[in-house]
């Protein structure tokens, strides 16, 4: 069993060795700036972000705070600290935007917002804002070795926008609200047409309004029938080979038989 006396020379030099790291108010900046980086190399992010942060704030103007002030968007970015990472990248582009890590920091930037989108239900704001930098991004560096990551970023994202407006369709189908469902399944073919929620969304468009005839009145349901219809069309045209092509049928045919037994009718009045 260790002695009384060991264990406190242990705990002393313990202490010694991590208070030798730790940065002190009015330390020299290149002390600091090194503190900051063994940390950092010792994936001790939060760390170095306190350091780093220190260094940008002490050494305005100098060649520390230009590398510190990417390493400090770094250091959020790998403890997993978006907003706060794209934040700071802001603020390097900002600062210095001829330096030559401008393409790396955009592309994070872009990627930080991505990685802050929430689940389709929540509010997509970060969504909204991913998507705009990496089109921006892709615009600005046509031939950049990331460009095929930011584009399938890009479709994962608008997917997730797609399935929101499409979800809320669903819900408003459910509820019987059948001119809303009808409007957000139209917003989603039309907002969002490359997306694997496009299809699903103009079947449903069909659906609905095959619903919507039986529940209106006999004078609106020649009307709702025939748009059924008209969207069937359009789905042949825009997914012929579509693996849902018999479902839409279905609802066609279901329109097409109750639209020819309004026809007399319509013809006597």
């Amino acid at each position: 069993m260790l002695s009384r006396l060991t264990i406190l020379l242990l705990l002393s030099i313990t202490f010694s060795c991590s208070n030798k790291e730790l940065i002190k108010p009015g330390e020299p900046i290149d002390s600091a700036y090194e503190k900051s980086i063994t940390f950092y190399e010792k994936e001790e992010y939060s760390d170095a972000a306190y350091g780093f942060d220190l260094v940008t704030r002490m050494g305005r103007g100098t060649s520390y705070a230009k590398e510190a002030q990417f390493l400090l968007a770094e250091s959020y970015f790998k403890n997993k600290q978006y907003l706060l990472a794209a934040s700071e990248y802001e603020r390097f582009i900002s600062y210095y935007p001829q330096d030559q890590r401008r393409e790396q920091v955009e592309f994070n930037r872009a990627l930080s917002y991505y990685q802050q989108s929430p689940r389709y239900r929540l509010d997509q704001g970060p969504t909204m804002r991913a998507i705009e930098l990496f089109q921006l991004f892709n615009n600005s560096y046509p031939n950049s070795t990331f460009i095929e990551e930011s584009a399938q970023k890009i479709d994962q994202l608008r997917n997730k926008l797609a399935r929101k407006i499409y979800e809320s369709g669903q819900f408003y189908l459910r509820t019987l609200r059948y001119k809303a469902a009808a409007i957000y399944f139209d917003q989603t073919l039309d907002l969002y047409p490359e997306t694997q929620w496009a299809e699903s969304a103009l079947l449903k468009i069909i659906e609905t309004y095959v619903s919507y005839a039986e529940q209106s009145i006999q004078s609106k349901q020649l009307e709702r029938y025939n748009l059924a219809v008209e969207n069937y069309e359009k789905f042949l045209q825009l997914f012929p080979q579509s693996t849902l092509r018999g479902e839409a049928e279905s609802h066609y045919l279901q329109a097409i038989s109750e639209m020819q037994k309004l026809e007399p009718i319509a013809t006597t009045n």
